[in-house]
């Protein structure tokens, strides 16, 4: 099968595109690409880290068996790796799945720090009562910190449709997990607090920002789907995200959502997953709880995975990996690397075997 492979030795050819160049002034302090939508990006290549070429072609083999169309590594904001294959290119888009989820809570912390709403109060309080079907009292128990720690308490068992009718009571909010689409009505809570769409709010104290391309978009599901909100763009929009988050919220000087808040985001926010913050996953604790089941399972998410790792995971193996103590962000888009699933597998834990080989 075809594969482009761009960007092993410190140039980028992407359909007759090329990147900046590197410098080597400023090779260990962070990098931020131009918002202004031009193609220009700092590279790194594998021999200026001192990484192993050798470790380059196996991890490039093992992608493109696993039915990835792009990949990217950054170090400290700089592309190292960015590969394409099967005729996806650095212009396509592609869905984030769950891996989105992030962006909703990016947002949700943005209007937090305007003003326009706190985390802390019920959800009842911006979309008015009976956007659930709970009784009442139950429903008052929730708040928007529940919709982002997947702890609401609704039943995760009626499929992904957000109406009344279908977000039923099971448990008191905080005293049980669940992965459960109800999070999407946080972007209601946004729209009705900043009394603007969530596409424009989402668009300019987000996307706009850091300079994600204008042609990303979300799609809103319909009939089976209806509930469904996700995000389409291209990888580089995925990572300049990630190079966000590594940098604690701030671009390039700009404080774009509150480091304070993305802490709280990338911290284990209840005591049932411990592996869970606000819609982000995270490694190297020592349990964690997975979609569509009550199971607890012992140890790290991803072994092989740095423990300070967190995660932005989506149905079919859409990736966002974070590393801060490698200054590290790692990008992977594509169909399912195995059989349909909804974020992790064992693919999470041979990619990081193979990724770690680059570099130990």
């Amino acid at each position: 099968m075809a594969k482009l492979t761009v960007l092993l030795f410190g140039f980028i050819f992407i359909t007759g595109c090329t990147s900046g160049s590197n410098s080597s002034s400023s090779e260990a302090s962070n990098y931020f690409p131009p918002t202004d939508g031009s193609s220009v990006w700092e590279t790194k290549s594998i021999a200026d880290l001192g990484w192993n070429q050798a470790a380059v072609q196996p991890l490039l083999d093992y992608l493109e068996l696993k039915n990835t169309k792009s990949f990217l590594i950054l170090v400290n904001g700089r592309i190292v790796m960015e590969n394409y294959f099967n005729g996806h290119t650095a212009t396509s888009l592609w869905k984030w799945n769950s891996a989105g989820k992030t962006l909703t809570a990016t947002v949700t912390g943005i209007a937090e720090q305007e003003g326009f709403i706190n985390t802390n109060n019920k959800v009842s309080q911006y979309l008015g009562t009976g956007w659930t079907s709970a009784p009442l009292s139950k429903e008052n128990l929730i708040t928007c910190k529940h919709l982002l720690s997947m702890s609401s308490g609704l039943d995760d068992t009626l499929g992904d449709e957000v109406s009344p009718a279908n977000l039923q009571y099971l448990a008191d909010a905080g005293t049980r997990w669940a992965y459960h689409n109800v999070y999407v009505k946080m972007q209601d809570v946004v729209s009705t607090a900043t009394n603007q769409t969530w596409n424009t709010y989402f668009n300019t104290k987000l996307r706009d920002k850091i300079g994600m391309s204008s042609t990303g978009f979300w799609y809103n599901g319909t009939g089976a789907n209806l509930g469904l909100r996700i995000y389409f763009s291209n990888s580089r929009s995925m990572a300049r995200f990630g190079l966000l988050t590594l940098n604690n919220g701030n671009w390039n000087g700009t404080q774009v959502i509150n480091s304070a808040f993305l802490n709280q985001a990338t911290t284990t926010s209840q005591n049932i997953n411990l592996s869970y913050g606000y819609l982000w996953w995270l490694n190297g604790k020592s349990s964690y709880r997975l979609p569509q089941t009550q199971l607890q399972f012992a140890g790290s998410l991803i072994a092989s995975g740095s423990n300070d790792m967190y995660m932005a995971l989506g149905k079919d193996d859409q990736k966002i990996y974070v590393v801060p103590s490698k200054k590290m962000v790692v990008i992977r888009m594509g169909d399912a690397a195995d059989s349909e699933n909804l974020a992790l597998s064992n693919f999470d834990e041979v990619l990081w075997g193979k990724i770690n080989a680059l570099y130990l």
